[in-house]
């Protein structure tokens, strides 16, 4: 069992003597440990399966891109969206930002191994929905 004590993320929490048992993320959730209202999982969670992130994750699938080619790519993201979600994703690990020194600023970004990793599995999900949209709409619009 991992203990993290005073744990600090950010200056955006602190967690004292939260303990974590070791397992899959899909086995904590079944044991209840993710529920636990201050657990560091949350915010990978919400990075990785916001609306941005997962798009992002799955963008970056096929290799680097600039800025504004993940902003023209994915259709509806605001600059400010994009960039916050894109740090996020930096932060967690799941993304290399690398700035080249020319003028005008040129950014790329692309899949870090643990990033690789994880948009293999929002992938799988993107596709679920793909695959099971038709089913998903029919049933929204037996409900209304």
């Amino acid at each position: 069992m991992l203990t993290f004590s005073k744990y600090v993320q950010k200056g955006k929490y602190e967690m004292a003597d939260v303990k974590l048992k070791t397992g899959t993320l899909s086995e904590q959730l079944r044991e209840g440990n993710l529920f636990a209202e201050k657990c560091p999982s949350r915010e990978v969670l919400k990075h990785v399966t916001s609306r941005w992130g997962v798009l992002i994750l799955v963008a970056l699938r096929d290799g680097t891109h600039r800025f504004s080619d993940l902003r023209r790519r994915i259709g509806g993201v605001s600059e400010k969206m994009l960039a916050q979600t894109l740090q996020w994703l930096e932060g967690d690990g799941f993304i290399h930002r690398r700035a080249l020194p020319v003028i005008p600023p040129h950014v790329e970004y692309s899949l870090t191994p643990m990033g690789e990793e994880v948009s293999d599995k929002v992938s799988a999900l993107a596709d679920w929905i793909e695959q099971n949209l038709p089913d998903v709409l029919s049933s929204r619009q037996g409900r209304q």
